[in-house]
């Protein structure tokens, strides 16, 4: 019964493992902005990927935790942003926790 239970435990592990290995960047999005609109708290930048995707970016200083990791991107700007992504029926969202790289 030890032994069966050791079993089970390490193919618990090694699929987990496994698991969140294959999550790895899929909460990534890396494109050009193609505008800029800003809000109250912040601003949303359409983000275009080379597979042609477009994700609305909602970018603010407290999701950023806080001013010294804020970015303001301009028209055209090659960036790699990092956060929470979800889907309506029509778009694509992600709230950036962190901005990657901009350029």
């Amino acid at each position: 019964m030890k032994k069966l239970f050791r079993f089970g435990c390490i193919i618990g592990l090694l699929a987990f493992c496994f698991s969140c290995a294959t999550m790895k960047n899929k909460n990534e999005v890396q494109g050009n902005v193609e505008s800029v609109e800003f809000g109250k708290d912040g601003y949303t930048a359409t983000v275009k990927t080379a597979k042609n995707d477009i994700y609305l970016a909602t970018i603010s200083i407290i999701n950023l935790g806080g001013p010294q990791n804020y970015k303001v991107f301009r028209t055209g700007d090659q960036v790699s942003l990092k956060g929470e992504i979800w889907k309506t029926d029509t778009e694509k969202h992600i709230k950036v926790t962190e901005i990657l790289s901009a350029k």
